[in-house]
C-alpha cells in the first residue's frame, strides 16, 4: 500500500470517527463515500471493511454514552434481537445477482438515494414546524410516550428497518435507528444517538462477518477488506472519543445542522457517481478504468488490449 493512500486512510478513519461518535450513526456514511471518491467505486469491498470499523467507532462512543446515563437499557434490549435478523437479510439481499459486477453501481446508487430521503427528512424537521420539547427527556408528556410505545411493536418498527439497511448498505444503522426511535418511540435526540451507538455494536459486529463472508468467498479469499479496516480503524477510535464527547456538549441544533450536512453531501456525491456509471455501461465505448484499491496507480485501455 502506498504512503498516501495511507495517509489518507487515515483521515477518512479520523472523520468518520468523530462524526460517527457524535452522531450515533457508526462511521460508514462518511467511510464509503470517502473511499469511492479516493479510490474509485468498489461497493462491496468498502461496506465490507466499513462494517469492521463501525463496531470499533461505536465501541468508544457507547463508554462516553454510558458515562453521560443517556443510554435507555430496556428500549435498546428489545431492538437489538430484531435488528440482528434485519442486517443478515440486508446483507444477502446485498449479494443478490443484481447488484453483482456492474450491478454494484446500483448499490451504490441505492445508498446515496438512501441518504438523501434522510437528510432532506432532517432538512424538513429543521425548517419545518418546531415539536414543542422535542429535547426534554424530562418533560413529563415525552416521558409518557416513551413508556406507552416502549413495547415491541413500536421497538420492531425501528429494528427491522434499522439491520435491513445496515446489512444491505453496510452501514451501522443510525441514519434510520436516530430519526425512527424519536418519530415512533418519542425519544429525545440525544438518548436516540446513544440508544443507536449502542444498537449498532450489535448490527456491526453480525453485519460484519456475513458481510466479509460473503466477500472473502466470492473473491478467491481476498483479505483487502481486513487490510483497510485495519489501517481506518486506529484513527477512527480516536475520532469516535472526541465525537461522543461533543454529542453531550455542543448545542443540540448544530448536532442536527452537521448531521444534515453530512448526509446531504455524501448522497449528491455517490448518487451523481453511480448514475454516470450506470449510463457509461449502457454505451459501448473506450473506457480508461481506475486502479483498485492497492493496484499499481497505471492506466489500462480495456479495448486495445495494452497494443497500439
Amino acid at each position: 500500500m502506498e504512503p498516501v493512500e495511507l495517509i489518507g486512510l487515515a483521515i477518512i478513519g479520523l472523520f468518520a470517527g468523530l462524526i460517527g461518535g457524535m452522531l450515533g450513526v457508526g462511521g460508514s456514511i462518511v467511510m464509503i463515500p470517502a473511499m469511492t471518491e479516493v479510490f474509485g467505486p468498489n461497493q462491496h469491498l468498502y461496506q465490507a471493511a466499513a462494517m469492521i470499523v463501525n463496531f470499533f467507532v461505536v465501541v468508544p462512543a457507547v463508554y462516553q454514552h454510558r458515562r453521560a446515563k443517556a443510554i435507555t437499557g430496556t428500549t435498546v434490549a428489545r431492538i437489538v434481537p430484531l435488528a440482528i435478523v434485519g442486517v443478515v437479510a440486508g446483507v444477502g439481499l446485498s449479494e443478490l445477482p443484481l447488484f453483482a459486477g456492474e450491478g454494484e453501481a446500483y448499490l451504490r446508487g441505492l445508498f446515496g438515494l438512501f441518504l438523501l430521503s434522510v437528510a432532506l427528512t432532517d432538512l424538513y424537521r429543521l425548517f419545518g414546524k418546531r415539536r414543542a420539547q422535542s429535547n426534554g427527556s424530562s418533560d413529563p408528556l415525552s416521558i409518557t410516550l416513551q413508556k406507552q410505545r416502549a413495547g415491541w411493536r413500536f421497538a420492531g418498527a425501528v429494528a427491522i428497518p434499522t439491520g435491513l439497511v445496515a446489512g444491505l448498505l453496510g452501514v451501522g444503522g443510525g441514519v434510520v435507528a436516530v430519526p425512527l426511535q424519536r418519530r415512533l418511540l418519542g425519544i429525545p435526540m440525544r438518548t436516540a444517538i446513544a440508544n443507536s451507538a449502542t444498537i449498532i455494536i450489535a448490527t456491526s459486529s453480525i453485519g460484519a462477518i456475513a458481510k466479509n463472508y460473503a466477500y472473502v468467498t466470492e473473491h478467491d479469499h481476498s483479505l483487502e477488506s481486513f487490510v483497510l479496516a485495519a489501517v481506518l480503524i486506529p484513527t477512527a477510535v480516536v475520532g469516535s472519543l472526541v465525537g461522543s464527547r461533543l454529542t453531550h456538549r455542543v448545542p443540540l441544533r448544530f448536532v442536527k445542522i452537521a448531521f444534515f450536512l453530512l448526509l446531504l453531501l455524501a448522497a449528491t456525491r455517490l448518487t451523481y457517481k453511480a448514475a454516470r456509471s450506470v449510463s457509461h455501461h449502457a454505451v459501448p465505448s473506450t473506457t480508461i478504468t481506475r486502479p483498485a484499491f492497492g493496484q499499481d496507480l497505471s492506466l489500462t485501455d480495456e479495448t486495445s488490449g495494452g497494443s497500439e
